[in-house]
């Protein structure tokens, strides 16, 4: 590890004027994704900014906070976490178990005890690995990231390995996640990290009234991690699933190598990954069995 000037704003204002002052400045959340690359001199920032005082200060509370967004007419009720809120906070939290408990369960499977108490949502979002469990969350569930100048749709925040759409002095402050009718996470995890070969959310979104105030029929979404250089979604499983809400729309068992191709099918072909730990085919394969879990799970 190379040596670093290390910083403690009191406020994101400030954290981002350091951020601006340093083209190889990083911020420091929980730590559990920059300190392990940092160690293997894999990132060689010249200063860390930690944001462990902000949340302390007066006006940084939100970034710890877990609170129910009421249902408006701009959409149904949502649940905003703070970026800063642990791993182990949002599994443990009665109003993430109450309204979204598959969200809750993705997150009591994030890695070991450690790091479950130390990482963060926001900073396991801002890091975008292509195995960890949140980028699958936040796509099912059409989640918006906010940060401390705009808000950015999930659809629109992953841009490619190890990148989003946020700027550099850019700074994740908290994420909206839509209250579903229903979702579940299903993952395949590494034996040893617990990241995810693969992993598949499954969300089905309340919908706008219908004309007659009855409520339109529920949004299917589906978001695969570990099995690209980024998270996706599966559209043609997504419209599948939104005619006959059952396991089958993903394939029989029997055939789910076959099923699997089929609902990556859009896909370029080097866009699956292939490494020491699972082929691309393999990949393929999971992503079926996985979603005809999670799907499994939320009927």
């Amino acid at each position: 590890m190379r040596e670093f000037q290390f910083h403690r704003p009191h406020s994101v204002a400030d954290a981002v004027a350091l951020l601006r002052s340093s083209d190889s400045a990083k911020l420091l959340a929980g730590g559990q994704s920059l300190l392990p690359v940092m160690k293997l001199d894999l990132a060689e920032p010249t200063d860390l900014v930690s944001l462990a005082a902000v949340a302390a200060a007066p006006g940084g509370a939100g970034l710890r906070e877990i609170r129910v967004e009421p249902a408006d007419q701009a959409g149904p009720a949502r649940l905003a976490i703070g970026a800063l809120v642990t791993h182990d906070e949002v599994s443990r939290s009665e109003e993430v178990r109450r309204l979204i408990p598959g969200l809750a369960a993705l997150a009591a499977g994030i890695g070991d005890a450690q790091v479950r108490n130390r990482g963060t949502i926001g900073g396991s979002l801002a890091h975008a690995d292509p195995a960890a469990d949140y980028p699958a969350a936040v796509l099912a569930l059409g989640a918006t990231i906010e940060t401390d100048r705009r808000r950015i749709p999930a659809d629109d925040f992953f841009t490619g390995l190890f990148t989003t759409a946020l700027a550099a002095d850019e700074i994740v402050t908290a994420v909206h996640f839509p209250v579903p009718e229903r979702s579940a996470y299903a993952k395949f995890p590494h034996r040893a990290s617990k990241y995810a070969l693969v992993g598949v959310m499954v969300a089905r979104l309340k919908q706008p009234d219908g004309p007659r105030g009855d409520g339109g029929a529920p949004a299917v979404r589906i978001a695969v991690t570990g099995a690209g250089p980024r998270a996706f979604r599966l559209p043609a499983l997504e419209a599948a699933l939104a005619a006959r809400f059952s396991p089958d729309a993903a394939g029989q068992a029997g055939d789910a190598g076959a099923a699997g191709r089929g609902l990556i099918a859009g896909l370029a072909p080097g866009d699956l990954r292939s490494d020491s730990d699972a082929s691309a085919e393999y990949r393929a394969h999971l992503v079926t069995v996985m979603a005809r879990r999670a799907i499994q799970a939320c009927l």
